[in-house]
């Protein structure tokens, strides 16, 4: 029975891991942070262990038994202003090293680190691994750095490594300021989203269908690639949220152009995905609408 560790685990992505890693039988060690508020978002189960510790205690953990793959999502700062606080961000590229010795503590031969699709910038075309990196952030700077360095490290230690650069998901697991589930929710209550123009062309990828491509480059990923996260699929932001607001409340008007865009903020993002396909097998499965829809209902 293949056993993996998730760090980040109450995170969007890595309870969709931990939950999707059921269904395939696996045994499960989540690390979740002392403090961790969110963790009802992964499921009861006895082949789920979870065990309590802060990036900064990676370094002295103790981890009884041995795994298999190591995925790691834990990140502080991802948010607003705090992407760019340097310090934070230096302490996560020194913490996913620090997971990387801890995997190598517990005998896995597989490493699966998260990056970004802020590792790139401001791209007009569609990412893909070879694709140009110019991160303009603390946390895309960070993200890079922390790929570049953890994959070296794994070299040295004889792990298997991927870094899977994330473009944008969705799901019931996301904080509520997200886009997604503060539209959601604003359209629940009967009040009218304030959004931007909403120009952007998106690429949007549901949580199950993320946390089902970690999975199969933990399986079939080939060691040192890079990989691209998203649906491969593009449509305008704006067209995207009429979707949304037709499934949970049609009779709502979307206030698009009511509030201006962030500063450098990103127009085009779409995530080439042909090489994880080709290595791996993995293709999305769940449409946009049938994501929404799985959030709005989750029993059905």
């Amino acid at each position: 029975m293949k056993k993996i560790v998730i760090t980040g685990a109450t995170s969007m992505i890595g309870a969709s891991i931990a939950n999707c890693a059921l269904d395939h039988n696996y045994e499960i060690l989540c690390l979740l942070r002392n403090n961790s508020k969110r963790i009802e978002n992964i499921l009861k189960s006895e082949k789920i262990k979870l065990m309590y510790a802060d990036m900064s205690e990676y370094a002295q953990l103790e981890i009884s038994g041995s795994y298999n793959e190591f995925y790691h999502l834990a990140w502080e700062n991802i948010f607003g202003s705090s992407r760019d606080d340097v310090d934070t961000q230096e302490n996560n590229i020194r913490y996913t090293l620090e997971a990387v010795r801890l995997a190598r503590r517990i005998g896995c031969s597989v490493f699966i680190g998260a990056g970004s699709q802020a590792e790139y910038g401001i791209v007009n075309e569609p990412l893909r691994p070879d694709t140009p990196v110019n991160p303009q952030s603390g946390y895309g700077i960070s993200k890079y750095t922390a790929g570049k360095l953890s994959r070296l490290l794994c070299s040295q230690l004889k792990i298997r490594h991927n870094w899977i650069r994330i473009v944008s998901t969705f799901g019931p697991f996301d904080a509520s300021h997200i886009l997604i589930m503060y539209v959601i929710n604003e359209l629940k209550a009967g009040r009218s989203p304030e959004l931007t123009k909403c120009d952007q062309i998106w690429d949007y990828l549901y949580c199950d269908d993320a946390a089902s491509a970690f999975l199969a480059v933990g399986k079939c990923g080939v060691a040192g690639k890079i990989y691209l996260l998203g649906s491969g699929k593009i449509r305008k932001l704006s067209e995207y949220l009429l979707s949304l607001r037709d499934i949970v409340n049609p009779n709502v008007i979307l206030q698009f152009g009511s509030k201006e865009y962030y500063p450098n903020q990103p127009m085009y993002l779409c995530a080439d995905i042909s090489e994880l396909t080709n290595d791996t097998g993995w293709k999305p499965m769940i449409s946009f609408e049938e994501g929404i829809r799985k959030i709005v209902n989750p029993m059905h």
